[in-house]
């Protein structure tokens, strides 16, 4: 399976913005999926995942109540809906897939190119 992530760009503080990773190749139901960012000269961070079993969520606290994450799994489609976006939140957004659940870098199975988002003051 190959992961594709699209919708980045740029916009304004405030603003909002939904990215999208497309699975193909083969299903992702039973994938946990998460998103994860990453600014330059930092760390690649983990931003939220949802688990492919039941569906929950979780976020990280930098985003929780900002952004919402959702899997279409009909069109084996995640989504990351970002709300009141702010500088901070500047960076290449990347999509992934893992059998487990996805708390860190380290237990993705699969990562998708990244899309970058830029959010100006």
């Amino acid at each position: 399976v190959q992961l594709q992530a699209s919708g980045g760009g740029l916009v304004q503080a405030g603003d909002s913005l939904r990215l999208s990773c497309a699975a193909s190749g083969r299903s992702i139901n039973r994938y946990g999926m998460g998103w994860f960012r990453q600014a330059p000269g930092k760390e690649r961070e983990f931003v939220a995942r949802i688990s492919g079993s039941d569906g929950s969520t979780y976020y990280a606290d930098s985003v929780k109540g900002r952004f919402t994450i959702s899997r279409d799994n009909a069109k084996i489609t995640v989504y990351l809906q970002m709300n009141s976006l702010k500088p901070e939140d500047t960076a290449v957004y990347y999509c992934a897939a893992a059998i487990g659940v996805i708390a860190g870098p380290r237990d993705v199975d699969l990562w998708g190119k990244g899309t970058q988002v830029t959010v100006s003051s």
